[in-house]
């Protein structure tokens, strides 16, 4: 049975923001047609916000948290009970004591179901904010090198970079990859992400998809998930 695997943030929307008007009606249907489930590093009400409740409740699953807090409409059926310890709180700390970024806006840790998100700037930033830091992390690669030194340091937890600005961080092999104990090997599986690179937090679930004979897609932003999307639905059987 074929079955559909999408992220959310950067893949189905624009990063942070809503699903834009144009895809949001031919994504309902599409959802309608097939059998759809959202992953995303996100809460539950950040999703919500994104893509918006019609969407959501047509989606078999959707799962927040990276599949840590799992939803089936307004039904919470699995939730990770997951902390960090005050050692990696204070890790944390340090490299935010340490980075030459000087923007700062609070919080810079984001406590989800399951998993935490760390930011450098912080979750408050404006999108101007963002697009600085942004351009600053793909000179300097803070984040890559924080997730580096982060899993040296706790080989029993993972960082990856996710989103633009931030870090996800979970117990070791509580990333998205974790889904795909609901799905089988009778399952043809597509799955759309943005952060497929090593280091990034579709990276597991992509390559575990590949593994058991499925399909994956690597794309840029929402656009190039449509246009894949409709190419793949109007192929032949």
């Amino acid at each position: 049975m074929k079955k559909f695997i999408f992220d959310v943030d950067g893949t189905l929307t624009p990063s942070r923001k809503e699903i834009k008007h144009e895809f949001w009606a031919p994504f309902l249907i599409f959802c309608r047609n097939h059998d759809v489930y959202l992953v995303t590093g996100s809460d539950r009400q950040k999703t919500v916000e994104q893509v918006g409740l019609d969407i959501c409740y047509t989606a078999k699953r959707v799962y927040n948290c990276s599949g840590s807090d799992v939803y089936e409409k307004d039904n919470n059926v699995y939730k990770d009970t997951w902390k960090p310890s005050d050692e990696v709180r204070q890790f944390l700390q340090d490299e935010l004591d340490y980075s030459q970024f000087s923007v700062r806006t609070d919080p810079h840790i984001e406590e989800r179901p399951g998993c935490i998100n760390f930011s450098i700037l912080g979750r408050g930033a404006n999108w101007t904010e963002r697009e600085v830091y942004k351009q600053w992390d793909k000179d300097e690669h803070e984040r890559v090198s924080i997730a580096r030194r982060f899993n040296e340091r706790f080989p029993d937890l993972y960082a990856t970079v996710g989103g633009q600005t931030g870090l996800d961080i979970a117990p070791l092999g509580r990333d998205k990859s974790q889904i795909l104990r609901d799905f089988s090997e009778d399952d043809k599986l597509y799955f759309f992400g943005d952060r497929m690179e090593r280091g990034g937090n579709d990276y597991s679930l992509a390559e575990a998809v590949k593994k058991m004979g499925g399909y994956t897609y690597h794309v840029k932003d929402w656009k190039e998930t449509r246009t894949k999307l409709t190419k793949l639905t109007d192929a032949p059987e």
